[in-house]
């Protein structure tokens, strides 16, 4: 730091340059404007993507490479700030990065038209598959690595933010998990206290593509849901973030983009239309007008799942146990992969 130079070695991935220059931002900014001032006064980086509504509510997503950050701040009702890196300070959120790096394995326009589009002159495809006579992109080709990814400008994203900077604070924290082992509920309502506890943890399941040598998920925890650019002790970054929670009044959500109706290799991957209804019934004040009465607690978790459905995605779905039993399975071994995995 004090040479301000970094090195990067045993590794040609691009990636590494953005994480680089996000560990100098994680430690520089919690310093900033001044580190003598309160915590929610000073500036807090984010390993997360952000939009912004019309009405100006801006939205932070947390979550691990393969949760979703960039596909589902991709969204053609909202501007896209950033898909990534963003810093939270007194006067609104910005962007580092000013573009995106989006992975591409199974891409597909119908999928995800914006990050689709984007692809085009200035894009760099990297790991990417194609055929040397044609010049035809394989997107399922994962002959070097599952994973592929596309660097490009946010001035490619139509509805993108430029400059990619608001002076509005956050109105919804989104945490996005990936739970492979089919226990965590789609979406949950969270507690001040439980969104400390899921920021320190930073649960997630590796899923293939995110890490070499990773084939079957398997549970891991990420501080902050960045651990490897974290410059300061986590508490740090946590007390900044429970002190601008409270200082702003914003709501928080847990995600599962993962498994539900079993686990890895028996139930599917949560829809991705699903997951986004959820994420609109968020946005268009579906779930804040849900009163209490229509909130149940989860069992071990103590997490906060609808009793009912939810726009067009079903119950059973919303419902861990529901999604096994109608999968087949029994409550029993539900209950035994949940305490398993608590």
């Amino acid at each position: 730091f004090k040479r301000r130079e970094m090195v990067i070695l045993g590794t040609q991935y691009a990636g590494e340059m953005k994480k680089g220059v996000f560990t100098i931002m994680n430690y520089l900014m919690p310093l900033m404007p001044n580190r003598d001032l309160p915590p929610a006064d000073r500036a807090l980086p984010l390993h997360a993507s952000a939009n912004i509504g019309p009405d100006n509510d801006v939205s932070i997503f947390f979550g691990l490479s393969g949760t979703g950050k960039t596909t589902l701040s991709a969204d053609p009702k909202r501007a896209l700030i950033g898909d990534d890196e963003h810093v939270w300070h007194a006067n609104g959120v910005f962007n580092i990065e000013g573009g995106c790096y989006a992975k591409t394995v199974g891409l597909t326009r119908e999928k995800e038209p914006e990050i689709y589009d984007a692809i085009r002159f200035g894009s760099i495809l990297e790991n990417v598959g194609f055929d040397e006579m044609t010049g035809q992109v394989d997107y399922d080709d994962v002959s070097i690595t599952e994973n592929t990814r596309v660097a490009y400008p946010l001035k490619f994203i139509p509805n993108a933010k430029i400059p990619a900077k608001t002076e509005h604070h956050p109105k919804q924290i989104i945490l996005l998990t990936c739970d492979a082992f089919g226990i965590l509920p789609p979406i949950s309502k969270l507690t001040p206290d439980q969104v400390m506890y899921h920021f320190i943890s930073g649960y997630t399941a590796k899923v293939a593509g995110t890490e070499e040598g990773v084939l079957e998920p398997e549970a891991t925890f990420s501080a902050c849901f960045g651990a490897p650019f974290l410059v300061w002790h986590p508490s740090v970054y946590a007390e900044m973030l429970a002190a601008k929670l409270d200082k702003y009044g914003a709501t928080a959500y847990l995600i599962n983009t993962g498994w539900v109706g079993g686990p890895y290799g028996t139930g599917n991957r949560c829809s991705l239309k699903y997951t986004r209804q959820l994420i609109d019934a968020i946005h268009d004040g579906t779930l804040a007008e849900l009163p209490e009465s229509e909130w149940e607690e989860m069992p071990i978790f103590g997490l906060k799942m609808p009793k009912n459905a939810i726009k067009d995605v079903p119950k059973e779905i919303l419902r861990p146990e529901e999604a096994w039993v109608q999968a087949g399975q029994s409550k029993e071994a539900f209950e035994k992969q949940a305490k398993h995995l608590a």
